[in-house]
């Protein structure tokens, strides 16, 4: 099954709002890991922009870099670096938000203590979150 934008955008937005609801309760680490999986989804749906027909791509030479957990690497296919760097000199929330997004990896599933869902949450959904900035891109 082939994944279009619109799909990683919906995905996007889905666990963000999972995050959410489970970041107001004791469930911090599935809040935590939920937001990470939105903030994953948003830089795979401008991947994904970027394809023929918004497809995600199914080439395997280009799979190993963009079917990764990891958000630095998957900024970097989006080809959103630059625009993340200007960004954030000129928002400084925005850049400490980042800060905190950046560090997330798909590994926190199997962590039962120690993470933040609350804090992963607000930097991606708060008035500079980088979900919100991933969507003006998407």
């Amino acid at each position: 099954m082939r994944l279009t934008r619109r799909d990683f955008q919906r995905l996007a937005e889905l666990r963000a709002r999972e995050a959410g609801s489970l970041s107001k309760g004791r469930n911090q680490q599935g809040a935590y890991y939920l937001a990470g999986y939105a903030v994953e989804c948003a830089l795979k749906a401008c991947i994904a922009k970027k394809t023929r027909r918004h497809e995600f791509p199914p080439d395997r030479n280009y799979v190993g870099r963009v079917y990764t957990h990891n958000l630095r690497e998957l900024l970097k296919e989006a080809e959103l670096e630059t625009q993340l760097d200007r960004d954030m000199k000129a928002n400084k929330a925005l850049a400490a938000n980042w800060n905190t997004v950046k560090i997330w990896n798909e590994e926190t599933r199997y962590q039962i203590a120690g993470l933040n869902g609350r804090d992963l949450c607000a930097a991606i959904t708060g008035p500079d979150g980088v979900l919100h900035w991933i969507k003006k891109l998407w």
